[in-house]
């Protein structure tokens, strides 16, 4: 994944914040279970304050982005310049597909953060809060996605999972995520389980559509979308359970299987349409 080297970079769409004050721990269990049913008390709106148990934290330094990253040759050099440089990417594209689309910011954070959501710690992973309309992200997750989970790693599985959290944000302004509250959360048929596959699907669809932006050098490799399904893969109900479990259970999936996760952000990206993500209607 490679950027152009004179792009700018817009990093107004972007807020690095310093590490708050760590606060209580989780109420589920810690680890990937805890990653897994958080993400779903974000999406649904629910105050992750009342599944962790912390208090809110306290905003830590914030730290002027614009100064480090301004060109793709930034974001090639610097993990935090190619967020920027992603998120720029995402929020080019959405706008073209999606009447009225309004851009979200996001927050790269440490430790524990304050969120209109309710305070959340690196534990939870990334994160869209549909409260302020903001994606959360501690670098961190990254690592724990090759060390606990499994994942290839690499630049573009950092975007797949952007990508993925900005699925959520287009949903929220759709009106689709407010639809699928009411539904199940929990279970292989769950209308959580088929919002998170249609986020998945959605990154797919900027994927494939990502050069036409004109942030990226070339259009993605074979290797850049082999780090995204190794992702989708490592994040799979099934495959967290069984890490953290050592067994299956199709009735607390939230997620969605590895084969289904990989499934779906595959048809976004061989598609490039959003309308062909639509997850709420027949099998997934």
């Amino acid at each position: 994944m490679d950027f152009k080297d004179d792009v700018q970079l817009d990093s107004s769409q972007t807020e690095s914040r310093g590490r708050g004050i760590p606060g209580g721990g989780l109420a589920v269990g810690g680890g990937a279970a805890g990653i897994v049913a958080l993400i779903v008390a974000l999406i649904f709106g629910i105050n992750p304050g009342d599944v962790t148990g912390g208090e809110p934290a306290a905003v830590g330094p914030t730290s002027d982005l614009s100064a480090q990253c301004k060109t793709g040759k930034d974001a090639d050099q610097n993990e935090e310049c190619r967020v920027v440089g992603v998120v720029n990417s995402i929020q080019d594209y959405w706008p073209k597909v999606v009447q009225g689309y309004e851009p979200a910011k996001t927050v790269m954070f440490s430790g524990q953060v304050d969120t209109a959501c309710g305070a959340a710690d690196a534990s939870v992973g990334p994160f869209y809060c549909p409260a302020d309309r903001q994606v959360y992200l501690d670098l961190s997750f990254f690592k724990q996605l090759e060390s606990q989970f499994g994942a290839k790693g690499g630049p573009f599985a950092q975007a797949y999972v952007i990508g993925h959290e900005y699925g959520h944000h287009v949903q929220n302004l759709l009106g689709t995520s407010a639809k699928a509250e009411g539904g199940e959360q929990q279970g292989p048929e769950s209308s959580s389980v088929r919002l998170e596959l249609q986020a998945d699907c959605y990154s797919g669809a900027w994927a494939k559509n990502a050069y036409e932006t004109g942030v990226f050098e070339k259009p993605f490799t074979k290797a850049d979308i082999e780090e995204a399904l190794s992702a989708a893969s490592a994040v799979g109900d099934d495959s967290i359970q069984e890490r953290t479990q050592g067994r299956v259970n199709p009735d607390g999936f939230t997620h969605g299987t590895s084969a289904q996760r990989v499934k779906w952000f595959t048809t976004g990206y061989e598609t490039g349409d959003p309308a062909k993500c639509d997850t709420f209607a027949g099998s997934i």
